[in-house]
């Protein structure tokens, strides 16, 4: 299997829009070059227009589950597929759930053919997620996102804590690395500590030249 580089633009001004279509053609262009698979996950008006352009696979940053009715505001899981969106992150630290809404949420998913990457703060929350059998879990110390500091640089020894138990308890659950993943060392030392690959934020959202955040990270995948 290739190393996965999921890039999230949350809802930074530099990620939404044609800013959002800008960073999903550089990716797309890295992909292409590294030969490793890039997913881009956007906010939810923006995902027909990426999804349209590139065909590396777009993914929401949140859904519902919620089945089609009267659920005013809810983002529902089969509008966004039905945008484009191949899959859909869940419960990430700025849109943190209750474990039984992210088992339904997984379970909504499931039934129209979404993809699922569940975020995880810790281990033991790792744990209680995999078991709901998600296809990624991404392990993302809160305290760390954002910051340049990557956790599998600061915390290796809890990467692989993560990674053992994630394939203790579902072997299927694919697991990646998050936080602070901003070169392309962080992410070859993710792949070193057993993991699939690395969901990173502002590190490509923010930079000055998306392209070469990218390139270097995805060099240190391949």
């Amino acid at each position: 299997m290739k190393p996965v580089f999921l890039i999230n633009c949350k809802a930074y001004e530099q990620g939404i829009g044609d800013n959002a279509v800008k960073i999903a053609k550089a990716a797309e262009r890295v992909a292409r070059e590294e030969k490793i698979d890039i997913i881009i996950s956007v906010q939810p008006a923006d995902i027909r227009m990426v999804s349209e352009t590139v065909k590396i696979p777009v993914f929401a940053q949140h859904v519902d589950p919620v089945a089609p009715g009267s659920h005013t505001g809810h983002v529902l899981p089969e509008s966004v597929k039905g945008a484009g969106a191949k899959g859909s992150l869940i419960s990430h630290a700025e849109r943190r759930l209750d474990f039984k809404t992210i088992e339904n949420t997984i379970k909504r998913c499931k039934e129209i053919g979404l993809v699922t990457v569940v975020c995880a703060p810790n281990v033991k929350y790792a744990k209680k997620i995999t078991s709901f059998g998600p296809d990624y879990v991404a392990y993302e110390d809160p305290v760390l996102i954002g910051s340049g500091k990557s956790i599998s640089q600061t915390k290796p020894d809890s990467v692989k804590r993560f990674v053992k138990e994630v394939k203790k308890i579902n072997p299927k659950t694919i697991p990646l690395c998050g936080a602070g993943v901003s070169t392309g060392k962080d992410a070859e030392s993710s792949l070193k500590l057993g993991t699939s690959g690395v969901l990173v934020a502002s590190a490509v959202v923010k930079a000055d030249d998306p392209y070469r955040v990218i390139k270097e990270i995805a060099g240190g995948l391949r």
